[in-house]
């Protein structure tokens, strides 16, 4: 033996036993910048874990004193004319894909591609000391993960002009009262407030949890209309796809709940 050790890995990926996996973007001395191999290696984690039957919610979250600060623009043409087009190494693009709730467990800052990232996720979780913000204008970079048009549908078109034109940060308190992050707390706090997240997903109906996600994601890029029909749609394929023997476990199962707490009937 050399006595070398091996290079410190920079997309962390644990399970838990009862189906939480953990994603960690972790290069803290950089705030946790992408370079294009760590984008790959994101979007392939993401991509395994959405297949994995033994995953039911995945928690993205950065080591250190940042979620994500963007990608590393000493890397930034190999970057941007490279992978931003190439779907299999594309994290955001696997995260849209993605069957899995994702949670955002966001601590210090998420700056541009760190904030697509976050804006990528299902339910996001911030610390006290979390700021979005979006550098696309101050810096000359195109927007190419969502920004320019998720945030106005998640916080309203005019405030989302002044974050982005004027490259304007939002504080964790300001998101969460604009209706982006679903929680604030102690940053001691932030990974035991998305597990407790977690694991209330974790109790329901696992089949039925994949396809609501999938029908809110889905019907979000529609107009009203056409997402009230789509919502019909899957569920007659649903309901048309279960036998009698299911039907009667579910009620069974209704019964039950309802009959050791009230407060759970429909």
């Amino acid at each position: 033996m050399d006595g070398s050790s091996a290079p410190e890995k920079l997309i962390v990926v644990n399970r838990d036993p009862d189906g939480v996996a953990w994603v960690i973007i972790n290069r803290p001395k950089s705030l946790n910048s992408l370079t294009k191999p760590m984008m790959a290696d994101l979007a392939q984690s993401i991509k395994s874990l959405s297949a994995d039957d033994s995953v039911r919610v995945i928690i993205l979250s950065g080591s250190g004193r940042a979620f994500c600060s963007g990608v590393d623009l000493t890397a930034a043409e190999d970057v941007f004319k490279g992978d931003v087009k190439d779907v299999e190494a594309d994290p955001v693009a696997q995260m849209e894909i993605c069957a899995k709730p994702i949670i955002g467990a966001i601590d210090g800052f998420a700056v541009t591609a760190g904030f697509e990232i976050a804006l990528a996720c299902d339910i996001l979780v911030a610390s006290n000391d979390a700021k979005f913000m979006d550098t696309h204008a101050r810096f000359g970079i195109f927007p190419s993960w969502g920004l320019s048009q998720k945030l106005s549908r998640a916080i309203g078109v005019n405030k989302a002009r002044e974050v982005s034109l004027a490259a304007t940060p939002l504080t964790a308190d300001q998101a969460e009262r604009l209706g982006l992050v679903n929680h604030v707390v102690e940053r001691s706090e932030l990974l035991k407030k998305a597990r407790q997240i977690a694991e209330a997903i974790i109790k329901n109906n696992r089949d039925m949890v994949l396809r609501y996600k999938a029908v809110i994601n889905d019907g979000f890029k529609l107009d009203l209309g056409r997402a009230l029909a789509l919502e019909k749609e899957r569920a007659h394929e649903y309901y048309d796809g279960m036998t009698k023997e299911q039907f009667k476990k579910m009620q069974e199962f209704i019964a039950a709940r309802s009959s050791n707490n009230p407060s759970s009937k429909l």
